[in-house]
């Protein structure tokens, strides 16, 4: 995330003090019950109807018919009848952990997101102050989703983003990711620019210290490479497009030196890199290589977490119905790089585009959508993500959009609801306790008014949200939204 986003966000976050400190996620003291309810599990059995779930403290205690389950005394009763169950969701992709609880966190919660892996944070942010949000979280003293994060960006020598980690040698790229174990985070989240020889220092060394690594495919090397070298996900389909194209081999060196030659991060080497390069990378699209390198991903258990919300924004950049989106009531005025009009003018790293530009985005990321499709039928597993608060990727809200997208790829409405449950739970290795409902799993849940099986974006109309065995009915999240509402007009 730029610096001046991080500055954005604490401005913001100063005034939000009085409402973090009076937040409370800890779980309710009698038992809650969910009756009548048609409970989803996201395991991929069939939807149950007229089941009653029953939760004490933070877990799932009792599930199963409604005739058959006893409902203790001391329960609040939620009818749930004509309602459906699922579990909590994910975003697996936002950089949240600079919010200080301010706007981020309520909105996430608010849209039934009670998990979210954090990709990393401007270098001048201390992991002690990241932490100390998920801790509050995690202790009860603050509403908000169960965070995993990755701290920091790794980068090379000369980042593409100037706030992250700038690497220059192997013993420094193996010291960091040590270190970066030391202040507690989850992974490791590699970047575009990282040389070869760091690349595989910071793979080498994550093993060692037993920390998955993720990120972004650099420039430097083959999503196959990557693959074996463990990379537990890909983000944003870095690296994917070239592995399907016939001149990959050709045109990878050229955007290498591209890239060394470039001297910081320039609206020239942003279109490069991710409009021609990529568009000519498409245009080649050789389906027989695209098999092939799904395979050998598959067969490596290699993620794909592809932010198609987020590659949808640069592809309709030029769009200037983003400024009549209802949800902008949620955003500070001072985000001047969400609610600029002109703002594919003054984009740093967006100026430059051309219409023609724009035109082929759009085709492109119509082919990305094909692409998924693909790589879904091979077998590669998925993960929901967003990339918040990229501009026009609304927090919270943007996960139903990219879940939507998922179904528009090909993927049916469970396979989209799973990448933000069950597999989240796999990926990291938390399934005994999330992902799905089940007894005895952490009570994470989200109550619909409709059947998101029958159409995807009912995972919009949201009832209630537990979070850690904490029920938020409507009126609750609604208050939640009237906060940031509220503080978005003052900033």
């Amino acid at each position: 995330m730029p610096t001046k986003m991080f500055v954005a966000l604490l401005a913001l976050a100063l005034s939000f003090a009085a409402y973090d400190q009076k937040a409370s996620s800890s779980p309710d003291t009698k038992a809650v019950a969910f009756e009548h309810a048609v409970v989803i599990d996201a395991t991929g059995s069939p939807a149950k109807p007229n089941m009653t779930v029953v939760i004490r403290g933070n877990r799932i205690s009792e599930i199963g018919s409604a005739k058959a389950v006893h409902v203790p005394k001391d329960a609040k009763v939620i009818d749930a009848t004509n309602k459906f169950l699922v579990p909590g969701l994910w975003d697996m992709h936002a950089h949240v952990l600079t919010d200080k609880a301010g706007i981020l966190l309520p909105l996430l919660v608010a849209n039934g997101i009670t998990g979210v892996r954090d990709m990393g944070n401007d270098n001048d942010v201390p992991i002690e102050a990241m932490d100390a949000i998920r801790k509050k979280v995690a202790q009860g003293t603050l509403i908000g989703p169960r965070v995993v994060m990755a701290g920091h960006l790794l980068d090379g020598p000369k980042p593409v983003i100037p706030s992250n980690v700038a690497l220059t040698t192997e013993a420094q790229a193996r010291q960091t990711v040590i270190d970066l174990k030391k202040g507690g985070v989850d992974f490791i989240k590699v970047y575009t620019a990282l040389p070869r020889n760091l690349y595989f220092a910071i793979a080498d060394e994550a093993q060692k210290q037993d920390l998955p690594f993720v990120g972004h495919v650099p420039i430097s090397v083959t999503a196959e490479e990557a693959s074996d070298a463990g990379q537990k996900s890909f983000e944003h389909m870095t690296g994917v497009i070239g592995a399907c194209s016939r001149r990959e081999p050709d045109l990878r060196p050229a955007l290498q030196e591209k890239y060394e030659a470039f001297h910081g991060p320039t609206s020239e080497i942003v279109r490069f890199a991710f409009v021609l390069y990529q568009q000519q990378l498409l245009d080649d699209y050789d389906p027989k290589k695209a098999v092939a390198a799904f395979d050998h991903l598959r067969k490596n258990g290699t993620w794909q977490c592809p932010t198609l919300v987020a590659l949808r924004t640069v592809a309709f950049f030029d769009d200037r119905n983003f400024l009549k989106d209802p949800r902008l009531k949620y955003i500070p005025r001072s985000w001047t790089f969400w609610t600029d009009p002109d703002r594919r003018h003054t984009d740093q790293f967006l100026k430059d585009l051309t219409d023609e530009d724009y035109a082929n985005e759009k085709r492109a990321f119509q082919k990305r959508l094909e692409i998924v499709s693909a790589m879904n039928r091979a077998g590669i597993k998925f993960l929901a993500g967003t990339d918040t608060p990229l501009p026009s990727v609304h927090p919270g809200f943007s996960l139903h959009g990219e879940l939507a997208l998922f179904v528009k790829a090909g993927m049916t409405p469970i396979e989209a609801l799973q990448t933000a449950t069950l597999n989240p739970a796999k990926f990291l290795n938390i399934e005994q306790d999330l992902g799905t409902i089940q007894k005895g799993k952490i009570a994470d849940l989200v109550l619909l008014d409709a059947n998101p099986l029958e159409n995807i974006n009912n995972t919009q109309h949201i009832n209630a949200v537990m979070v850690n065995g904490r029920l938020l009915d409507r009126n609750a999240l609604d208050n939640q939204l009237m906060q940031v509402e509220a503080a978005a007009k003052k900033n």
